[in-house]
């Protein structure tokens, strides 16, 4: 895991003229927070890499951890990572580990660095010498996946591309990535919960059930999609439940609070 040290982070963007067509989006397609805000967070860790097929099939195999495959064909290398959960799992996978998983503004912060930068390289775009997204070529940089549909292209092993800000592997597309948090559109009407000091969302980030909301928030692109959802403030909601009827092929990485660390 990176730690990731205590202190000031800029959350979203002053303008986003982004306006997402990924599957679920909000009318009018809102894809950041709009203005930024400046919270705080206390220190924590994250994962290196997203967890990969091979860790997960482990946790299930040791029976700590619920069923769960990757749907599409050329998805199950051991070192792709590990798409196909809904949220629940997860949160149990990253549970049965000791760990948690990020709140948004963690996952963010990780993201955009110490100076809050758009990506985990720098302010301008990613492109496929660091990130695995869909560019000229198609999508996965142009790499096919095995079997038909092809072009639909496929998730890379972890640490296929660079690692960006804190020695992090693919916060930047490959897999996008679950994160603790239930979706809301106004983090200023969210109020405290979504602002000021170590903000975990409505009803505390996992708490549930949370009467009002019915999305968890999704961030960092993919393979599936251009470098314009590969930033460190792009967000996107999908149900926790990843029903089969709209199955979305998400991966995510796990986080643990340094207070917590330090007990172990």
């Amino acid at each position: 895991m990176a730690c990731i040290p205590a202190g000031p982070s800029r959350r979203g963007v002053d303008s986003d003229p982004h306006r997402c067509t990924q599957f679920g989006q909000p009318e009018g397609g809102v894809a950041a927070i709009v203005p930024a805000v400046t919270i705080t967070l206390d220190t924590f860790y994250i994962d290196l890499t997203e967890v990969t097929v091979a860790a997960y099939r482990h946790c299930v195999k040791t029976q700590r951890c619920p069923a769960a495959s990757p749907l599409y064909y050329d998805y199950d290398g051991p070192q792709q990572p590990m798409t196909g959960v809904n949220w629940y799992h997860a949160a149990a996978y990253c549970q049965r580990q000791g760990k948690r998983l990020p709140s948004e503004a963690e996952w963010e912060k990780a993201a955009r660095g110490p100076d809050s930068q758009r990506t985990s390289f720098g302010d301008e775009d990613v492109s496929c010498l660091n990130a695995v997204i869909k560019d000229a070529r198609g999508r996965s940089c142009g790499i096919k996946k095995a079997g038909a549909d092809g072009d639909k292209g496929k998730v890379l092993p972890v640490r296929s591309r660079p690692a960006g800000h804190y020695g992090l592997f693919d916060m930047m597309g490959n897999a996008e990535e679950w994160v603790a948090d239930w979706w809301t559109t106004d983090e200023i009407a969210c109020g405290q919960a979504c602002l000021g000091h170590d903000p975990r969302g409505p009803c505390a980030g996992g708490a549930e059930p949370c009467p009002g909301f019915r999305y968890k928030v999704v961030k960092g692109g993919s393979w599936y999609w251009p470098a314009e959802h590969a930033t460190g403030y792009h967000r996107r909601r999908h149900d926790p439940q990843n029903p089969r009827h709209n199955f979305h092929h998400f991966g995510f990485r796990c986080a643990q609070s340094a207070a917590r660390a330090d007990t172990q």
